[in-house]
Parts: C-alpha cells; sequence; structure tokens
C-alpha cells in the first residue's frame, strides 16, 4: 500500500495586522518565537514576567507553505494532523476556512483531500487571544467562578479570573510557584498524511489477565478503510504470531483479537524486579503485501489500587502484580513555562534523578499538561508508576453542553493516547477541588462557597460531578479498563456526604497535609498527620547561588527585594522560610547563606516527613513530596531545581527512600524508639550498632544487637528513655550515631540530634579532600577535624555526588564519587570533579555564633 508522510516545516508568525512575518520554530510558542527573533527580552530575567503580559491580548497567526507533487494528489486519503493547537486556532488552507479548534490537550485531524493540490500549497493558522475569547465568557456566566491560582492581576485582568474557561494547562496562568505566560502557538508537531488502502489508526493491547503462567490479551485496533476490504490481520511479539481472517467494511471501525502468551515476563516498577517491555506488531495483509502495519510497546502487568475496610478505616495502597507497593516518590510539574523547550535530555534527567532518588512513583499533577510520550516511555523504561491526574485543577469549572463535550473529547483522546504504557497505575479526575469547594460541609473547604447563594452553588456542584463522577470515569472504563479512577485528590471516598471531603488526615483515602508551611505549624507535626496515603505535603527552599544568579544581580541578594519576590509565586514565602529558619537553625551570615541553609532546612522536613510516613506503613503506603521539578528558577518546594540542579532534598530523598532505612522518633512520654523499615520482599539477618557520642568525638555508650528485618516490614527495634540514653549529659552536647548492616555491607545509618541546630554549639572546621588510593581519581575521601554539619561539595561540573550535604563526625570520613549529568541517552558519567570545592554550616552562619 502507498503511503506517505510529512512533517510540516519552514514556519513563520506575525501578530495579525503586522506587515513583518518573522522566523517560527514549530514545535514553539510565540513567547519562544518572540524570544527568538529578538523582540522580547529573556522572560525568567528579573521581573521580565511583568513587562511581556501584553503578548496573551493579541491575535497571531502562523503560515507555511506545503509542495506536492502528483504522487500526493493520487493518494485516497489526505489528513493534516495538528497535534497540538494552544488553543482558540482556525485553520485555513489556500484562505479556505477548514477547522477551528479550542482545546490544547487534543490533537486535531482534518480530511484535506480537496483542500490540498498539485503544486504550492498555503496553511495559515490563526490563534486567537485567550484573553479576547474567554472575557465574554465570565461576562455571559453572571458569576465568576473559583480559580485560586489565576494570577489575573498580573495580567492586567484585575479580579477576571478566565483560567477555567479555556482547555489549556492551567499553570499558564501562573500558579503559586509559577510565572503568569500565556501562551499560543503550535505546540506539537503538525504532519501530513497520505495514503491507499485500509490503515491501521491506532492499536492498543488490551490486558485482561495477567499472571506468572500466561497473560490474556486483546489487540484493540482502530482501522480505517476507504472501501471494502478482505485480508489477514496479524499480531507479533517476541517471536510469536497469531492471525486470523477479517473483513473491512468501508469506513471507521474497530477490529479486535484475542491472544495468550504463556509464562510472560511480566513489568515491574522500581525495587520489585525488571520493568519488562515488549514491543507487539500488528499488520494487514492482502496475500504478499502488508497492507498496513502499526507497533506498540508495552508490559505486562496487573495493577490495582486496594481499598479495603479494616479497624482503621479503608486501606490505599497499590498492587502491583499481586504485591503490595510503598509508593515513593514525588509530585511532577511540567518542566518548563513554555513546554516545547524540554527536550529529551531533560526528561532523561528527571525520570533518571527520580530512579536515582529510590522512586517508584511520580504523580502527573493536573494543572500542568498531559505529557509528551517520551516522558511516560522512560517511566516504563525505568519502572517508574505513574499517577495521573486530569488536566483539572483547584478551581470550579463551567458545566455547558460545550465545554463538556470539550472535555468528554480531551478525555478519550488522552487516555486512549497512554492506556498502553504499563507506568499508568492511576487516573485522578482532578487536583483539590472536591476538598477545596467541599460542598456537603457548610464550615469546610477553602471558603469558596461563600459567594454563592444556595441555588448556584448546587448549579455549581451539579457541573462538577458530571464532569469528575460521571464524564472522566466513563472514559477510563470505556478505553482503559482494568486502571482504577480516583474522583479528586484528595479525598476520603466517593460517599455524597460530609466524610466524603478529605479536609483533614484519617484513616481513608489519600491525604494533602500542609499544616507544616501554610499553617506554620513545626516539623515534629508531620509525625502525628499520618494518612493512609501522603500524596502532598512539602516546604519551599532557593536553589542554589548559580542558579539565582541566572536572574538576579547583586543588588537583588535581599530576601524582600522586588526580584527576589517576583521570583517567590507564593505570597510571604521568603519570610515563611525564614520563619521557620528561626525555630531550627543559627543565623545565616548574609542572603547568599540564606540560599544554602534554606536547603538545609528543606531536606530536614522532608526527610522528617518521609520517615514518619514508612514507618508507618501498612497502614500508610504511599509518599509523594511536592515536587519533583520547577518550570523556571525560582524559590519553590521543589528538590530539583529549574536546571535541574540537585537541592539537598534530593539528597535527603535518595537516602529516605532506600529500601532500608533507620528512623529515630522521640514519643510524648520520653522514649527513644528506633525504627528499622524494610522494603525488601525477603526477610534479612542485619546488626544493629549505636553509638552515643561527645560533639568532640568521645564515645560514651555504645549498643549492638543482631536483628531480623522481615520482609515488608516496619517496626521498633530499639527503645528506650531518653533520660537513661543521655545519662546526665545536656542533650545539646552529645550526638546519636545509628548503623544497621548485614554480611560487613551498610544498609543505612542516621546521626541523630537531640536539640536544634540553633541550640547547638558550631565550631570552624578544618575539612579536608583527598583522592582515594586506587581509585584512579574518581573518588575522594572527606574528612573533619571538629563536627561538621552540612558537608556542602560543589563542583564546576553539572552533576550529582554519591552524597552531599552530611554530617562528619571528628576524625571520621567518608568516601563520595562525582557524576556528570548524562547525554546522549546515558544517565550519569562517573569522573572526578572540575574544581571541587567543600563548605559546612559554619561557613554560612553569622561568625558571632562560632
Amino acid at each position: 500500500m502507498r503511503q506517505q508522510q510529512m512533517n510540516l516545516a519552514n514556519w513563520e508568525f506575525r501578530a495579525c495586522g503586522d506587515t513583518e512575518w518573522l522566523s517560527a520554530t514549530v514545535p514553539g510558542t510565540v513567547h519562544t518565537d518572540l524570544l527568538n527573533n529578538g523582540k522580547i527580552s529573556e522572560p525568567f530575567y528579573g521581573k521580565n514576567e511583568h513587562e511581556l503580559q501584553w503578548i496573551d491580548k493579541k491575535d497571531w497567526e502562523y503560515r507555511t507553505t506545503v509542495q506536492l507533487n502528483e504522487e500526493w494528489d493520487s493518494l485516497a486519503s489526505l489528513e493534516l494532523i495538528f497535534k497540538g493547537l494552544d488553543t482558540y486556532a482556525d485553520v485555513y488552507i489556500n484562505d479556505v476556512p477548514a477547522l477551528s479548534a479550542d482545546n490544547m490537550f487534543k490533537e486535531w485531524k482534518l480530511n484535506v483531500k480537496g483542500l490540498l493540490q498539485a503544486g504550492n500549497n498555503e496553511i495559515r493558522v490563526k490563534f486567537r487571544s485567550v484573553v479576547t475569547e474567554d472575557l465574554p465568557k465570565l461576562a455571559q456566566l453572571g458569576y465568576a467562578l473559583p480559580a485560586a491560582n489565576d494570577q489575573s492581576e498580573l495580567g492586567g485582568l484585575e479580579e477576571k479570573r478566565i483560567s477555567i474557561f479555556a482547555r489549556k494547562a492551567p499553570y499558564h496562568y501562573g500558579w503559586d510557584w509559577g510565572p503568569r505566560f500565556v501562551t499560543s502557538g503550535l505546540w506539537r508537531e503538525v504532519i501530513l498524511e497520505g495514503r491507499e488502502g485500509a490503515s491501521i489508526a491506532d492499536l492498543y493491547i488490551r490486558q485482561n489477565l495477567i499472571t506468572e503462567k500466561e497473560a490474556r490479551l486483546t489487540a484493540v485496533l482502530d482501522v480505517d478503510a476507504p472501501e471494502a476490504w478482505e485480508g489477514l490481520l496479524r499480531i507479533s511479539a517476541d517471536g510469536q504470531e497469531w492471525m486470523r481472517a477479517i473483513s473491512l467494511k468501508g469506513g471507521k471501525q474497530i477490529i479486535e483479537m484475542d491472544i495468550v502468551m504463556d509464562s510472560p515476563r511480566l513489568w515491574w516498577c522500581r525495587g520489585l524486579g525488571d520493568p519488562h517491555l515488549y514491543s507487539f506488531e500488528a499488520e494487514l495483509v492482502q496475500g504478499t503485501e502488508i497492507a498496513s502495519s502499526m507497533s506498540v510497546r508495552t508490559g505486562l502487568r496487573e495493577i490495582k489500587l486496594i481499598r479495603e475496610k479494616d479497624e482503621r478505616g479503608t486501606s490505599f495502597a497499590f498492587q502491583l502484580n499481586g504485591v503490595p507497593v510503598f509508593a515513593k516518590g514525588s509530585n511532577h510539574i511540567p518542566n518548563d513555562s513554555f513546554s516545547t523547550e524540554v527536550t529529551e535530555e531533560r526528561y532523561r534527567h528527571e525520570i533518571a534523578t527520580a530512579a536515582e532518588s529510590n522512586m517508584n512513583m511520580l504523580r502527573v499533577w493536573g494543572g500542568g499538561i498531559y505529557e509528551e510520550d517520551i516522558f511516560y516511555r522512560l517511566c516504563d523504561e525505568y519502572g517508574i508508576l505513574v499517577w495521573q491526574d486530569f488536566m483539572f485543577a483547584c478551581s470550579m469549572y463551567p458545566g455547558d453542553e460545550r465545554f463538556l463535550e470539550n472535555v468528554r473529547g480531551e478525555a478519550e483522546y488522552n487516555v486512549k493516547r497512554l492506556r498502553n504504557h504499563p507506568c499508568m497505575a492511576l487516573w485522578c479526575g482532578n487536583n483539590e477541588i472536591d476538598s477545596a469547594w467541599a460542598h456537603y460541609g457548610e464550615n469546610m473547604g477553602w471558603g469558596w462557597k461563600k459567594d454563592y447563594s444556595p441555588e448556584i452553588r448546587d448549579v455549581i456542584w451539579a457541573h462538577y460531578k458530571e464532569i469528575f463522577h460521571k464524564i472522566l470515569p466513563d472514559a477510563v472504563a470505556a478505553y482503559h479498563s482494568g486502571i482504577d479512577y480516583w474522583p479528586s485528590s484528595p479525598l476520603r471516598d466517593l460517599t455524597g456526604d460530609v466524610n466524603q471531603h478529605a479536609t483533614r488526615t484519617t484513616g481513608e483515602g489519600d491525604v494533602h497535609y500542609w499544616g507544616v508551611w501554610h499553617s506554620t505549624e513545626p516539623f515534629e507535626n508531620y509525625n502525628l498527620n499520618v494518612g493512609r496515603f501522603m500524596s502532598e505535603y512539602g516546604f519551599q527552599s532557593f536553589p542554589e547561588l548559580k542558579s539565582v544568579m541566572s536572574y538576579a544581580e547583586e543588588q537583588d541578594m535581599e530576601l524582600t527585594s522586588d526580584v527576589m519576590m517576583a521570583h517567590q509565586k507564593n505570597g510571604r514565602g521568603n519570610l515563611l522560610i525564614k520563619d521557620y529558619m528561626d525555630m531550627y537553625l543559627p543565623q545565616p551570615k548574609d542572603f547568599k547563606s540564606f540560599l544554602y541553609m534554606s536547603q538545609i532546612l528543606q531536606a530536614e522536613a522532608i526527610r522528617i516527613a518521609i520517615e514518619s510516613h514508612r514507618r508507618n506503613k501498612p497502614f500508610c503506603m504511599g509518599t509523594l513530596y511536592w515536587q519533583m521539578n520547577d518550570c523556571w528558577p525560582v524559590a519553590s518546594w521543589a528538590g530539583m531545581d529549574y536546571y535541574g540542579r540537585w537541592k539537598a532534598l534530593q539528597y535527603a530523598v535518595r537516602k529516605s527512600y532506600q529500601e532500608v532505612i533507620l528512623s529515630v522518633e522521640t514519643t510524648d512520654a520520653g522514649q527513644l524508639d528506633v525504627h528499622a523499615v524494610s522494603d525488601l520482599r525477603e526477610s534479612l539477618n542485619s546488626e544493629l550498632l549505636i553509638r552515643l557520642y561527645q560533639l568532640d568525638g568521645s564515645v560514651l555508650g555504645e549498643w549492638s544487637q543482631p536483628i531480623v528485618l522481615e520482609a515488608d516490614s516496619a517496626a521498633v527495634v530499639f527503645s528506650v528513655p531518653v533520660a537513661e540514653l543521655l545519662n546526665g549529659n545536656a542533650p545539646e552536647s552529645v550526638l546519636l550515631t545509628l548503623r544497621i548492616g548485614t554480611e560487613g555491607k551498610e544498609l543505612d545509618s542516621k546521626v541523630h540530634y537531640f536539640v536544634p541546630a540553633k541550640d547547638m554549639k558550631i565550631n570552624k572546621p578544618e575539612i579536608t579532600v583527598v583522592e582515594t588510593p586506587d581509585s584512579g581519581g574518581l573518588s575522594f575521601t572527606v574528612t573533619s577535624d571538629v563536627l561538621s554539619r552540612g558537608v556542602y561539595l560543589t563542583s564546576e561540573d553539572e552533576g550529582i555526588f554519591s552524597d552531599n550535604f552530611f554530617d562528619l563526625l571528628p576524625g571520621q570520613s567518608k568516601i563520595v564519587e562525582f557524576s556528570l549529568r548524562g547525554t546522549g541517552g546515558k544517565d550519569w558519567i562517573r569522573t572526578a570533579p572540575k574544581g571541587l570545592a567543600v563548605h559546612s554550616l559554619a561557613d554560612f552562619i553569622d561568625e558571632s555564633l562560632l
């Protein structure tokens, strides 16, 4: 069968009404095209965001010329496929109106047979301003709908929050970690396809029953035939073939074929096994000719969300191939305000970071985008499960039929696009809307309901239910059966009464706990607020100095300078970091020191949270901190900044997500409990060693004992009254070290302090770094003469250390290695660091405290 495909290139753009056409990049956005043509300043620098709000008030148009020969013109079918139009777009072919689009999140296919001709053809796309398009909708509705993170004031729209009307990435309108850049453009590929005869449009390998003995599958094909066709359908995978005769009618249709694979290799997430992937190929065969073919890659697994009642409520736990999974991960947001700037290498760095940090799950949060295919392919390869939100967040939405129909199309398209990925673990309707609106509790939620009459409340809630309790779950059931749907995160259960809303920590559903941070509760409250599945919690820090200097100058180096406040989207977030620093750390000597110390603070907060969640398994079966990454250089909750540089948090997460950890808890009764947590699938004989030290390094006491780490367990393995342990020593004058190991191998180690760092004497250390003998320069040994807190290694190269931001006891050494950030499909490249430097907490605090 003849079939041809062409990616449309050589685009140019202009503001509607302008005479000058400028070069455009597709995929791209109008903002990046303006930047590339020198028409605007760097959007992320200083306060430039504020100066670029005029862009979204204009209409923009793009055009290209397509030259077709007679062979194209003779094909029976011609389709122009827009993989992504952002957002209100009118398509003209040779000045003939051909398509009007209104959803950024779906593909738009256009039959252009008869519109295109042999020779030159002009494709022109006009993007209408979402501001101009949606302001009348707000006026027509008669009341404003809540949209908590829409930065309409910055956009010059006063309190007119219009983000809820467009099916467009919510974060484009701003968020409490991101800027307001309301983009337009051809943000995914534009493809021309021509074919003669029957063709496969989509191939889905539906997994009906998966066990180690056999996989019962159904190959589901969307087929388009311009006329009746008879032949064979052949499915092949891993050297096996399945075939049957088929008869096609003219038009679009669905063809299914059941297949069975014996003794399949299963797909596992990280920590449980190999994420094995199969390639399945479907072919339409007529005689010796292959009329059409399509291949997909998938992994065979059974994934379930287990919600069973018990004496403490109802469980919320993932089960993969019959094995319970304690979910360890983070919340993913788009990697850039201009998502077309995210290269495959940047995606790989994020997923490689997740894997290196011992994660097994990422939540694709609902205020961004349904991610690019490469994101999910990498999660498949690395064994990272994906909790996938639909793109709705922190807002109430319209319910007119046109909007609902738009959502139906979006849901169908994205569920079908992503359903072959074995990483997909859950579809979730939205982020935080159920708990924010809290329809069944008069004094619950975020206070939104008070602005509406009871009648309007009921209308808004009815529209909510239509989307999140009907349209979206119906799409998952129809197109991705076997995967669970969860209506909103957080949620207790879909009860239809006050017990539905997850406005506090309970024994069911998932939890977003923000008492630490938003309510200035102490870090220790992480220990008191543990739910079944902790799907959000977080603490902010600044990125490192090098990253801050990418958007600021020396004169901006002050906590509340205009530039620092422009790069802090969470209100008084900078001052909130300072409030917490005053609670736990010594005073920094200057603002640049504050940057480092904010990272130490963030890492400690999230370490406490993760350990609390893990030692409470199986009651708690998941911990996803907020947030994995950033979309621009900013002070935020991320563990990895916009440039992919690891903060102290990322190193703390890597250690806290190890398969085996120790965790120290001091109870209200004054008891010190040592917990051992294991995610291993088999029991392990190990040795626990605990030492009490004076700060000068002298040993005051030692305890050791054998312990049996049961498979997939959490237990107290050592307990002693704190007063007995201290034995009269002042708590600020001592520290505790803990180590667990087996057969000479260390599984985990900890340093535990009895008081916050601000209450301890900090001495100026002499830290030495020498090449480790026989390492070929690839590892080095770090030693300190006195107790060194937060030892911070830096290199001129972009990469990560095997450990960083660690504490060193007097005379003790740590061997550290460095790995360059990978390129060309590699994760990390072990090498000697260039320009290695070392610092510690003592270098950053007020010298009067030394």
